[in-house]
């Protein structure tokens, strides 16, 4: 039974929960904050990850229905699109833009337009043109859309440990100051006694 009482004793050292004398307010509250910064991580990880989520959600959904206006083309690429195409139910395809000839009101263009990366020179193409006739990024596809989501919620997720870990480092900081500034005080209320002795 050594063993649990010796594991107890060591992390209430750690916590500034133990009967040492010598450990200042400002010892106890610095071996908080780590486990306070966890703690804090972990409940506020699902509403960060559930606003990330709907954020991208929306996004999409505003431009599905700015998409809405739009009319489609059929083009033709005249170059290669960089990088390699999967054949993962377009979940791992992402978009490179191409240079492609298209006809839309009678009148011939040349342009980039977005397509699957690693579509091949020659394939005919869907671009997606607004009412002035500019070429247009298409809504996310439902798989892109997991993808996007994923990345949102891991970017959140990620801005969450940085904000509460530089807020600790702040904490720590602050706490160390005022840490200097008593042993200074105390110093100069018993250094000049201490010297005197001597």
């Amino acid at each position: 039974m050594a063993m649990p009482t010796r594991t107890w004793t060591r992390l209430a050292r750690r916590l500034g929960r133990d009967p040492n004398p010598l450990r200042r307010r400002s010892d106890a509250i610095e071996a908080w904050l780590a486990p306070v910064a966890i703690v804090v991580f972990l409940a506020l990880s699902p509403l960060v990850a559930g606003l990330a989520a709907t954020g991208v959600r929306a996004d999409n959904a505003a431009a599905q229905h700015v998409q809405q206006s739009w009319h489609p083309v059929s083009a033709v690429l005249l170059r290669a699109a960089p990088g390699p195409q999967y054949s993962d139910n377009g979940a791992n395809t992402w978009t490179a833009w191409a240079p492609a000839r298209w006809t839309a009101g009678g009148r011939h263009y040349t342009g980039n337009i977005p397509v699957p990366a690693g579509s091949r020179a020659g394939s005919t193409q869907t671009v997606w043109l607004d009412s002035a006739g500019h070429v247009q990024v298409p809504a996310m596809s439902r798989p892109e859309l997991v993808g996007a989501i994923g990345t949102g919620i891991l970017l959140a997720l990620t801005a969450l440990a940085l904000l509460i870990g530089l807020a600790a480092l702040i904490a720590r900081w602050v706490l160390d100051r005022k840490r200097m500034a008593s042993w200074e005080n105390a110093w100069l209320s018993v250094g000049p006694r201490w010297s005197h002795q001597r």
